[in-house]
């Protein structure tokens, strides 16, 4: 991976940028010694927070579940799916995948989603994998209530119990009481680790291992990282600074590009990395998302012609995974003989230097990071790569990059609505502000 600031960095003034380095470097220095805000969340910083020994059973247990299944729902929300969503659409084939099918549930609280999942596992043979520290959180909650239900009658509650894979808090909790009670195969969610930063936990590592997924690549991609950010990490302090300067002289908005249609979740996934860890205490950029060349056809004549409050963060691939080169056709109608006999990446690459260009031009700042290739190593580094920029990005704009604190304002008003016991005060409230 190689991270290249050359068209960003001239829009920004060496004093500011100075300035916000020092701040970024005392971050680092903090994220090491312990001493950032919220350092009680730093069990990612190693890369590989598991050992060998967990590795190998939440492999084991993947195994084993490939062999009695088809379809594995994930049952969980926020850093509770997207980390592995994203990993999978990034590393599994387009088409003709002959691995389990996963679904993802408990994500939102839809009831058409919910029910049409339903009448589609009924011919299923399916099992569950429900994430969740507390085992109350009210949209994956919901969900395992449905689907365990389902699971039960389907194949009868001594057989479920060994399809269900519980992965939650280690001590407590109402999902670790339910699952020592039952006897459901467990993981823990690391108590020293956020959600949005579990990925390289057993709340990534084990959907993705049912998916067929190497983990073990994956993880070492993680863990050269953050062997090398230990003595270097020359590249994530100067985006961390190119995004802090940036914000500080008016670009409050910044879009996570993307040019393989295979990292659109990536993106998903970022954008709370980013979004949960920064924005709070009434600053932070506001983090959005593009996939290119198919959004310079809706978002393109914003980005260019638009309020000049954008930067753009690109991400392309190398290597594809396999070479297309575009045929010569005699009649030539669509005019497109020019480029015979070019590969289709080749013709994608010029895309993205002519946009970069372009966007320069009008005043958009453009980063660019290029994976070589989009191999389960590779994506790992990336992941730990914006893990670790976040650190030093949120620490530097004096914000705690680890909590989440506005999150809950939402929870308490829906529960008052809702009538769930112990929120009478706030529905009060709420019933007042509505006359």
């Amino acid at each position: 991976m190689t991270f290249d600031s050359t068209h960003i960095r001239s829009f920004i003034p060496d004093d500011v940028y100075e300035a916000t380095k020092k701040d970024v470097l005392k971050a680092r220095a903090q994220l090491h010694e312990g001493t950032i805000k919220g350092s009680d969340y730093l069990g990612w910083l190693p890369g590989n927070p598991l050992s060998d020994e967990t590795v190998d059973k939440i492999i084991a247990k993947a195994d084993d579940l490939k062999k009695e299944i088809e379809v594995l729902v994930v049952i969980g929300i926020g850093g509770s799916y997207l980390g592995a969503k994203a990993a999978m659409d990034a590393l599994s084939p387009y088409f003709n995948d002959e691995s389990v099918e996963v679904i993802f549930a408990g994500h939102q609280i839809s009831e058409s989603y919910l029910s049409e999942l339903i009448e589609y596992l009924k011919t299923k043979d399916f099992a569950i994998n429900v994430i969740s520290k507390s085992g109350t959180t009210t949209e994956p909650a919901l969900a395992f209530r449905l689907l365990k239900r389902l699971l039960i009658e389907h194949v009868g509650p001594k057989t479920a119990q060994s399809l269900i894979v519980a992965t939650t808090d280690p001590n407590q909790g109402a999902l670790r009481a339910l699952a020592d009670q039952e006897g459901y195969e467990t993981f823990d969610v690391p108590s020293d680790i956020g959600g949005r930063f579990s990925v390289f936990s057993a709340v990534g590592i084990f959907p993705m291992a049912v998916k067929g997924i190497d983990v073990k690549a994956f993880l070492k991609g993680a863990k050269t990282a953050a062997t090398t950010y230990q003595k270097d990490a020359a590249d994530a302090i100067d985006y961390a600074t190119l995004r802090q300067s940036l914000y500080r002289t008016g670009k409050k908005i910044e879009i996570l590009v993307t040019y393989e249609p295979k990292l659109k979740f990536t993106a998903e996934w970022w954008k709370q990395l980013f979004g949960e860890s920064e924005g709070k205490d009434g600053r932070g950029l506001f983090v959005a998302s593009a996939g290119f060349s198919t959004d310079l056809h809706s978002l393109g004549q914003m980005i260019q012609d638009g309020e000049k409050v954008f930067f753009e963060t690109v991400i392309s691939v190398e290597d594809p995974l396999a070479e297309t080169r575009v045929p010569i056709d005699q009649k030539n109608l669509d005019g497109l003989n020019y480029l015979a006999d070019r590969p289709v990446a080749w013709v994608n690459e010029k895309a993205r230097i002519a946009t970069q260009i372009a966007h320069v031009d009008g005043n958009v700042p453009n980063a660019h990071i290029a994976l070589k290739e989009l191999s389960a190593e590779a994506y790992g580094e990336l992941l730990y790569f914006f893990c670790y920029v976040v650190a030093l990005s949120g620490a530097a704009s004096g914000v705690n990059p680890f909590d989440q604190p506005g999150v809950e304002a939402y929870k308490v008003n829906m529960f008052a609505l809702l009538g769930k016991p112990g929120f009478e005060e706030a529905k009060k409230k709420l019933d007042a502000q509505k006359k």
